[in-house]
């Protein structure tokens, strides 16, 4: 099974969004959608998942599944609107409600806000498989980025979320509460396991220095021979430490506190105020 796989690259976040689709039939998943945030001024606007959601109209596909590979620090989900808008069930892993009680008190969250994952219409642990339409999706969880993080297999494809950008480009950070580089290592063998010839899907593109065009596919042989921080066989202590040093050198995310607030609660805003206003905080010195 070979799924066909439409790319949305967004530019302002350097996040991809992928429609994937049978090859024969109408059934359609999204695999990290993207709310448009304009951060100065507290606005959200819903043009790149309009652009997803009109390719899904064009083509009279029947979407299934609005898919997250793990709570995004970088960019905001638009999975509500697009359920609102065409239906389908929204999942992440179900180490998603570590990330919420984590970062629940981060964030000082009340009572309103649960922290059993209940936001989400299905929580996958490693190992599950679901359906879009007749393509068999199996689930790996691949920690080490957060401890949420999924890879989605479909066939000879794998939407990989962050934990592996491109070979030029490397590895995911782990710096985040609940990363950890010796998962990450771990995760990337299970990823690296799968047949050479797989696609590998990435969640995001940076453009490596060198290279002149954004790019989000490569294969799981590639990746094995090439990839900057991992390839070429490097073992669990080297890559450790390379990653750490790296991390401790990387600035925070510039929408890393919308992101967290709204993505944890399966691209839902917090709660209205009194006032019918919902407000996102800033802890400070908190992150």
């Amino acid at each position: 099974m070979s799924p066909h796989v439409t790319a949305f690259f967004d530019e302002a976040t350097n996040t991809i969004t992928y429609l994937l689709r049978e090859p024969e039939g109408r059934a359609c998943a999204i695999v990290d959608s993207v709310l448009d945030f304009d951060y100065a001024s507290g606005r959200t606007d819903t043009r790149s998942a309009d652009a997803v959601i009109a390719q899904i109209e064009a083509q009279d596909l029947d979407l299934q599944w609005i898919l997250e590979t793990h709570v995004h620090a970088d960019h905001l989900s638009a999975a509500p609107y697009i359920q609102e808008r065409l239906g389908g069930k929204i999942g992440i892993g179900d180490r998603i409600t570590v990330v919420q009680a984590t970062f629940g008190k981060i964030f000082n969250e009340g009572t309103r806000f649960q922290r059993d994952g209940s936001q989400f219409d299905r929580l996958f642990r490693d190992g599950d498989s679901l359906q879009i339409g007749q393509m068999r999706c199996d689930v790996l969880h691949t920690p080490g980025h957060t401890p949420a993080c999924l890879t989605y297999v479909i066939g000879d494809a794998a939407f990989v979320g962050d934990t592996l950008f491109m070979p030029d480009f490397g590895t995911a950070r782990c710096d985040f509460p609940g990363g950890s580089a010796e998962d990450l290592y771990d995760s990337v063998q299970k990823i690296l396991r799968l047949p050479d010839a797989t696609r590998i899907f990435v969640c995001h593109d940076y453009m490596a220095p060198g290279r002149e065009v954004f790019a989000w596919e490569s294969t799981v042989g590639e990746q094995r021979a090439r990839n900057v921080h991992i390839g070429a066989g490097r073992d669990k202590a080297e890559f450790v430490a390379m990653r750490q040093r790296r991390d401790a050198s990387l600035a925070m995310p510039r929408l890393i506190i919308p992101s967290l607030q709204v993505n944890m609660r399966a691209g839902q805003m917090p709660e209205p105020e009194d006032n019918g206003l919902r407000y996102l905080k800033v802890p400070l010195n908190g992150l």
